[in-house]
């Protein structure tokens, strides 16, 4: 299992956010949906072995936590408007401090980065990290941000966590992901 979990900083918990402005009144949330998509989706079907964590840091009741399972996941269409159209379902759950299904494979709970590096051990894709190609990458869990950096306070969560780096310049967050699953799958065939 790959596990990806993205730190939306400004992303609404509003469950009324308009998907004709997600960019602006979701606080980002676009960004959050192409790293759903970009995780899951193949040309041809979904990656099974892939969950997709979004942490939603915004108002008004942040943070809260949106799972998309691969293997589990129904109802999801390669763009942003049915990743963002799931996402506003979840937040319609009532959420507790355990993962409630909304929709098949699209889960919510109360709770952010705190609870998932308490159940996961999670690398860092960071520019400044160990390239990813001068070595295969033995973690299976990979935190990145949304458009802003990581906080003080979550970088003291991350104390110690591995870097990769997936080239030398700052990339989307959704184009980190294609290139490190790109280079999983390219080494799993030997290449």
């Amino acid at each position: 299992m790959i596990r990806f979990a993205v730190v939306g900083h400004l992303a609404s918990t509003d469950p009324g956010f308009s998907l004709n402005d997600m960019p602006g009144g979701a606080g980002r949330m676009d960004i959050l949906c192409r790293c759903v998509n970009t995780s899951l989706f193949l040309s041809h079907g979904l990656r099974r072995d892939v969950e997709c964590y979004l942490v939603l840091n915004g108002g008004p009741s942040g943070p809260k936590t949106v799972l998309f399972s691969g293997e589990q996941v129904r109802y999801l269409s390669p763009d942003e408007r049915s990743a963002g159209a799931l996402i506003k379902k979840a937040l319609g759950v009532p959420a507790g401090l355990a993962f409630r299904e909304s929709t098949p494979g699209v889960f919510v709970r109360k709770g952010g980065l705190l609870e998932l590096v308490k159940e996961h051990r999670f690398a860092i894709l960071d520019e400044r990290g160990n390239d990813i190609r001068s070595a295969p990458v033995p973690d299976d869990s990979f935190l990145l941000s949304d458009h802003m950096d990581l906080t003080a306070d979550e970088q003291a969560l991350l104390e110690g966590a591995p870097r990769y780096s997936v080239g030398p310049v700052t990339i989307h967050a959704d184009h980190a992901i294609t290139v490190l699953l790109n280079q999983r799958d390219r080494e799993a065939a030997g290449l």
